[in-house]
């Protein structure tokens, strides 16, 4: 279980420092997201970097999913409610693979930009979880196939 972070003393940034690892290499990732907050700080002008990142991640996190279930020879996508811990860690993926997806920008550049379009309700994080949202409510009919 990952602790709290050093700067920040938060446990959500911990495990956000750990997503954002290649390979090992924790010191690398660290600098790359306390150099993020840092950009958020001077971008938002008087807001907390913690702030921000936590309203990005609940922005991010989703409600509902859907699973494959095969009944009968047909596989059906059947909504589910999504547990915390896994909306955390999906917020935390997508946000992380929105930023990586980009081009042309330092990482803790593009992660602070979509940590603070996330915040917002914009940015491709928010349109993966809108697009999860949607294709759960598309397939409302198949949830009496949940197990």
């Amino acid at each position: 279980m990952p602790g709290k972070d050093t700067v920040f003393q938060s446990e959500a940034i911990g495990k956000f420092i750990n997503y954002c690892m290649k390979e090992g290499k924790k010191n690398t990732a660290r600098t790359v997201v306390y150099s993020a907050m840092d950009f958020i700080k001077e971008k938002t002008k008087s807001e907390n970097p913690l702030e921000v990142f936590e309203t990005a991640i609940r922005n991010v996190s989703p409600n509902m999913e859907v699973r494959s279930r095969r009944v009968g020879g047909a596989n059906y996508q059947v909504p589910r409610e999504v547990r915390p811990e896994r909306k955390q860690a999906l917020a935390f993926r997508w946000i992380v693979g929105a930023a990586a997806g980009k081009k042309g920008k330092p990482m803790h550049i593009k992660l602070a930009e979509e940590l603070i379009a996330a915040s917002k309700n914009e940015g491709e994080a928010f349109k993966k979880k809108e697009n999860t949202h949607r294709m759960a409510e598309a397939n409302k009919a198949f949830a009496h196939f949940a197990w």
